[in-house]
């Protein structure tokens, strides 16, 4: 198994175990990822590799019948407009089945 996607595994579920995949966690980060670009303390470059991560993690549990890599796309344009901090992004059952978002 490639050692990265074997890292992201291991973070994955440290993270799960530390319960940090809560709601109000997610929006913390968001939050203050907005306010450190809004800062200039935070570049477009390392903002861009913040989502990353994250995608890459949220497609380790890709529903069956959705390839991982089309996921994971999805996954990183909701990312993209999340991390605007100026639109919604639409529901969950959007994206589990693969339609498009409401806007």
């Amino acid at each position: 198994m490639d050692s990265s996607l074997e890292k992201q595994r291991r973070l994955h579920f440290d993270l799960t175990n530390v319960g940090l995949r809560a709601q109000a966690t997610a929006a913390g980060l968001v939050r203050l990822c907005i306010e450190l670009r809004d800062a200039n303390v935070l570049t477009d470059d390392a903002l861009e590799r913040i989502k990353g991560a994250i995608a890459d993690d949220v497609a380790l549990t890709a529903p069956r019948g959705i390839p991982a890599r089309d996921y994971r796309y999805e996954i990183k344009d909701r990312l993209d407009l999340l991390f605007t901090g100026t639109r919604e992004v639409g529901s969950a059952e959007a994206l589990a089945f693969g339609t498009e978002p409401d806007r």
